[in-house]
């Protein structure tokens, strides 16, 4: 999804011809694998932020028009709704390229630049999973970002499911509602790491990352509050789930499989990824590209293989194959959607150096966790920790179910620095990383945990209203992200 789409009506010929483009693109893709045409021999890491926009109150800020036009950075885009951006980190070689703090420096600088023009428009940046201060009303069909993409995206999202979406979540609080467009979806804002992988080593890089998934949301879960409630402790994993599905009651029942998905099994190539997404979801927007795959390859060019790469844009897998072309050269990226934005830069480098160096360690083992783990548990793993956060209860092979923050202390972060340490990145550079993980995991403090605190300080002491205490507490949130001190040491007072 991540470029331009025309506003248009699809007819039957545009998705007859579509499937049959599809298919050319498997085809040619199967080719590419079997002929080992990819890239690999550098392989880069990066990272996607997604930001919220607010004003100078702590509200919504519908302005991404402005504020992109104002930053004027190609790295800035659009995204689903008017109170949102993303901005797109540079890709890097290696972890430990320019020295253990250029990553920050880099990442920090860029986010400093945004913040600077956005101020001038009457705007803010904040790194947050869900905007505590967002209302149901912030989240009608105005609020739908004037990119042409994301409108003709939600007339096909409700022309496939017939009905509103339901949205429905017991937490603290209970959230029972309809919606009659996507936009309840631009609520949710995340991090996105990628992992450049060989073909072969892809299949084992994304059963690490679907292993770990749950882990990682316990440790960094920072989403409490949607539209005045609150509910799980990762509200934005559910609200995902429900406000992207195409699918009626009727056609739940069936078990026809949602869009937002986990997966189903462990996978031995990333051909089996794809294959299942021409498979199992028919097109949202089959919009078919001149480029015929099979005859570009066959003159020695490189295929974008545009059709596979928009519908896998629209299949949202909490770890996501990417196929992109680069300096003319075909790669493969995993994608690592399941946590959410914030809190800070320090954070968020914290939770990428654990993924990287987890992954890279389970990866390496003889005998590999997904080889003694069922998929269902991974998945059940990635629930239980979107609802109870670093309090959650997780399943790992050789410990049972076990508490979040024992598991990582005592198993996991030893193996994210072994895996760290084999990319090259020494001690000294690793340990102010995985401290600010083990220092959530002694304190049992993430945003999640601060947020909730906070409100019920300001809220439940009688010193303000419900709205007025989330308000409070998000311009608590944005004064300590821009001091970049790791959550787990935020006060509340």
């Amino acid at each position: 999804m991540g470029r331009d789409v025309p506003a248009l009506v699809f007819t039957r010929d545009d998705r007859r011809r579509y499937r049959g483009k599809m298919q050319h693109c498997l085809d040619a893709f199967a080719r590419m694998l079997r002929e080992e045409r990819f890239e690999f021999e550098r392989p880069q890491v990066g990272l996607e932020i997604e930001l919220n926009l607010v004003d100078s109150a702590g509200e919504p800020a519908m302005r991404s028009t402005e504020v992109l036009d104002a930053i004027a950075d190609p790295a800035w885009s659009s995204e689903l709704g008017r109170f949102n951006l993303e901005i797109n980190i540079p890709p890097r070689t290696r972890l430990t390229a320019g020295g253990p703090d250029s990553w920050e420096q880099e990442i920090r600088d860029a986010l400093n630049h945004a913040e600077e023009r956005a101020a001038a428009v009457g705007a803010h940046l904040v790194m947050i999973g869900i905007l505590p201060t967002l209302r149901q009303e912030d989240v009608s069909e105005a609020a739908l970002s004037e990119n042409p993409r994301y409108r003709l995206l939600n007339e096909q999202v409700f022309s496939a499911r017939g009905e509103d979406l339901r949205i429905e979540l017991d937490g603290v609080d209970q959230l029972r509602t309809y919606a009659d467009t996507i936009t309840p979806e631009a609520a949710c804002t995340s991090t996105q790491f990628h992992l450049q992988v060989s073909p072969d080593e892809f299949p084992r890089y994304w059963n690490a990352a679907q292993a770990i998934a749950g882990v990682q949301v316990a440790l960094a879960a920072n989403s409490p509050f949607l539209f005045g409630n609150e509910l799980w402790c990762e509200t934005r994993i559910p609200l995902f789930e429900q406000a992207t599905d195409t699918r009626p009651e009727e056609i739940k029942v069936q078990g026809v499989r949602p869009r937002v998905w986990f997966g189903e099994r462990w996978i031995t190539s990333v051909f089996d990824l794809f294959e299942e997404n021409a498979r199992y979801f028919p097109a949202l927007l089959p919009l078919c590209e001149e480029e015929d795959p099979l005859d570009k390859l066959d003159s020695g060019g490189v295929p974008e293989l545009g059709e596979l790469t928009l519908h896998n844009g629209t299949i949202y897998r909490w770890n996501r194959p990417v196929y992109a072309v680069a300096g003319g050269e075909p790669h493969l990226r995993v994608e690592n959607r399941v946590l959410p934005a914030g809190p800070t830069v320090a954070d968020t480098l914290a939770n990428g150096a654990f993924y990287y160096g987890l992954t890279r360690a389970l990866v390496d083992e003889e005998r590999p966790v997904w080889s003694r783990m069922s998929f269902s548990a991974a998945e059940e793993n990635l629930h239980n920790a979107a609802r109870h956060g670093i309090d959650a209860r997780l399943y790992w092979p050789g410990a049972g179910e076990v508490p979040a923050a024992e598991l990582v202390l005592r198993r996991l972060l030893p193996l994210a620095h072994q895996g760290l340490e084999r990319t090259g990145m020494d001690a000294a550079w690793r340990e102010p990383l995985l401290g600010i993980i083990e220092q959530r995991c002694v304190t049992g403090r993430n945003g999640a945990v601060w947020q909730s605190e906070m409100f019920h300080h300001l809220h439940g002491s009688g010193q303000a209203e419900r709205h007025e205490a989330l308000r409070r507490m998000t311009m608590h949130y944005v004064d300590y992200m821009h001091l970049n001190a790791p959550a787990h040491t935020w006060p509340v007072d």
